[in-house]
């Protein structure tokens, strides 16, 4: 299954920038657009930036590495995981890059082999390891950056040119290539289903073209001899275009006598698309992107999110403050003129207004008064009715015309009494109100002195805005 919803690949190798858009459907990756730039001329409105949407539509954004500047080393290693495989290959770096180690970017890439007919035979891998110089990555990341495109992945195309070749009979594979301003050719070697070398030949711009070319590979030839995977001279395949297949077919015909066959190169759509469904399923350790890159690219986009979210807000906000401004005093625009008519009739009713407040004023003193003087009857006669049979109150006081005081003794056998003829005093009302105020007034206590309980209460008038009424 891919490990992205989109991959876009982008060729700058041949000057014309080609952009072409995957997207991932089903086990395979589709086509869906492609985009074209003139030399000098930059990819506009292409879709490879990375906005919210890329948190869960997973998008790879994949760069073609030029072939000239690429350095292939074919290894043999034991089958394993690509972690072990990776650690083995690391093991042998310095003895395999050509520069050392400190100033190189790698990645390798695992070929497909046949099975080997001996099952006593020990497992093996084939192995492609890519080394690139750092200093030229940098470079080209940083013409990438210039056109707007931060890479995920960093590809060499020959790979999966590689990976085209008919492996069921033996042969030697020629692909011809411009390589650091010369006409050079990568020559893959596969024999008995298996890459056995890869190697490096020029084409001289004239003179004895034949006999250096021949010389190049005679020297291949005996490499192989040597080393035992080479016993006879296998058939050529010549890959390359009509144009580049005159340069080199009669030149290897004549240098390595043996037939020629011209086949012709995967285009580059195709390539793209192989690519493609390559990446799906390669591990990011295998990537010749260096580490402080995409630590670089992932923060610019964390950056970026955040950015496009505070532009958001404060956009939402500012529409927000519109509507509530648009909503709160449009309204009252239309009636300014009749608000500043009802101000100028509140401005000339102020004198009799405050007279009325005044008046109010005075007749609620006047009618607390008059409630309040018959307050304390109002409380005798809750008392006379209240007072259990037999009892009697020794203390009575009525303060400030709101607060009533009661005390005195009874037998120990007689306190309940009082007890109920205290909540029935706090509980009693006057015209469906409450005639005491619940959350005022002394709680009853009581000491027991001589024989006798001495008790006493106090219960506060409940008056003021809720007013005694007779």
């Amino acid at each position: 299954m891919s490990r992205w919803n989109t991959c876009h690949i982008l060729d700058v190798i041949t000057g014309t920038h080609r952009l072409w858009q995957f997207d991932a459907k089903g086990a395979g990756q589709v086509l869906d657009r492609e985009q074209t730039a003139k030399p000098g001329e930059t990819l506009s409105g292409h879709s490879s930036a990375k906005s919210w949407s890329s948190l869960w539509r997973k998008k790879l954004n994949v760069a073609w590495l030029p072939g000239e500047n690429v350095f292939l080393k074919l290894i043999e290693l034991p089958a394993s995981t690509f972690d072990e495989t990776l650690a083995m290959v690391e093991l042998q770096l310095e003895k395999l890059s050509p520069i050392p180690v400190t100033q190189i970017v790698w990645m390798l890439h695992v070929l497909p082999r046949a099975a080997a007919t001996d099952p006593a035979a020990p497992a093996l891998q084939t192995v492609v390891v890519v080394i690139v110089e750092r200093s030229v990555v940098e470079e080209f990341l940083g013409k990438l950056e210039g056109h707007s495109y931060q890479a995920d992945r960093l590809e060499v195309p020959l790979l999966d040119q590689l990976e085209c070749a008919d492996t069921k009979t033996d042969g030697v594979w020629v692909y011809p290539s411009p390589m650091a301003g010369q006409n050079g050719a990568l020559v893959a070697w596969w024999l008995g289903g298996v890459l056995r070398d890869l190697s490096l030949v020029t084409l001289p711009p004239e003179g004895s073209t034949g006999e250096k070319l021949q010389s190049q590979f005679a020297r291949l030839t005996w490499a192989g001899e040597l080393e035992g995977w080479l016993t006879s001279r296998p058939p050529a395949h010549l890959v390359a275009d009509a144009v580049t297949a005159a340069q080199w077919e009669l030149a290897l015909r004549a240098s390595m006598d043996v037939p020629v066959t011209v086949t012709a190169p995967l285009t580059s759509v195709e390539l793209a698309g192989r690519t493609a469904q390559r990446t799906a399923v390669a591990s990011d350790r295998a990537n010749l992107l260096p580490v402080e890159f995409a630590t670089r690219y992932h923060q610019q986009f964390v950056d970026r999110l955040w950015l496009r979210g505070l532009m958001a807000a404060g956009v939402l906000y500012a529409v927000l403050v519109a509507l509530y401004f648009t909503v709160v005093y449009v309204p009252f625009i239309g009636v300014e003129s009749k608000t500043v008519a009802v101000e100028q009739q509140v401005a000339g009713l102020g004198g009799s207004y405050t007279n009325a407040l005044q008046l109010r004023a005075r007749y609620g003193v006047l009618k607390e008064r008059e409630d309040l003087k018959y307050a304390a009857l109002d409380c005798w006669q809750l008392i006379a009715d209240s007072l259990p049979t037999g009892l009697a109150i020794q203390r009575l006081s009525f303060a400030d015309g709101r607060k009533l005081s009661l005390s005195g003794t009874v037998a120990p056998e007689d306190i309940n009494k009082i007890i109920d003829f205290n909540d029935s005093l706090r509980k009693a009302t006057n015209n469906g109100e409450p005639m005491f105020d619940p959350t005022q007034g002394d709680p009853f206590t009581e000491r027991t002195v001589g024989g006798q309980v001495s008790w006493n209460f106090g219960l506060v008038l409940k008056h003021g805005e809720e007013t005694l009424q007779r």
